[in-house]
């Protein structure tokens, strides 16, 4: 079965992407474990991560991975996955620099811009914990690429793509901020959101719940971490 692509590009037929296994189930409102603080504990969502694809992908999504594999011939042979009608390209850390100066600069791929850099936390993976995520755009050709990073907790170095993309400046700063990735090679990096002196990365999965006290007019509310459970 085919799909018209949503992700922007050539208007061509995109394969759907078969039905992923999770690999877990994930119960409550953010992980497993004792009831969440917001009282609803029954959620459960299938986990299902890094999905990687075989070729041929549909579309133009077998272009660029092609292309890719030619300017950078170091690529894992399983560097892409398809989901949902858009593209990741899984990349080494050593090999991030290679590879967004091909998609910039060569004229068949063209992203121009890199939209965001984000930080996930993957406390479950060992020796991958800390994932970067770029986001692509290319307004030659109207496509989008997702670029994907991976780092360990005792390592949690990858290369700053700013001499690239100046314009990722701010969200490298704000990704080292959040989730401690630091990123070689940048020209500032320093908190963007917390205070300079603050202890730690507050979107980590491992970081503390806690909070302070706000009151309302005849009422306290205690912090996330002194509130009681609900069954």
């Amino acid at each position: 079965m085919t799909a018209i692509n949503p992700a922007g590009g050539d208007e061509q037929a995109v394969a759907k992407p078969e039905p992923t296994t999770p690999i877990a189930f994930r119960q409550g409102m953010w992980s497993a474990g004792p009831s969440d603080v917001s009282g609803y504990g029954g959620l459960v969502q299938p986990i299902i991560r890094h999905v990687r694809s075989a070729a041929p992908y549909g579309g133009w999504f077998d272009q660029v991975a092609e292309r890719l594999r030619h300017l950078v011939p170091d690529l894992p042979v399983d560097f892409v996955g398809i989901d949902r009608a858009e593209m990741t390209a899984y990349i080494p850390r050593q090999l991030l620099l290679a590879v967004v100066q091909a998609t910039r600069d060569d004229p068949a791929l063209r992203f121009e811009i890199c939209l965001s850099v984000a930080g996930v936390h993957y406390p479950d993976e060992a020796g991958s914990e800390l994932h970067a995520v770029y986001e692509l755009l290319s307004i030659t050709h109207n496509r989008r690429l997702r670029l994907e990073v991976t780092a360990p907790d005792d390592d949690p170095q990858i290369p700053s793509v700013t001499s690239v993309y100046p314009m990722v400046n701010w969200h490298e700063r704000e990704t080292w901020d959040m989730f401690g990735l630091i990123f070689t090679g940048h020209p500032g990096l320093t908190r963007i959101l917390m205070p300079d002196d603050w202890v730690g990365h507050p979107q980590r999965k491992d970081y503390p719940l806690n909070g302070v006290p706000v009151e309302f007019k005849g009422a306290k509310v205690p912090p996330p971490d002194q509130r009681r459970s609900y069954q």
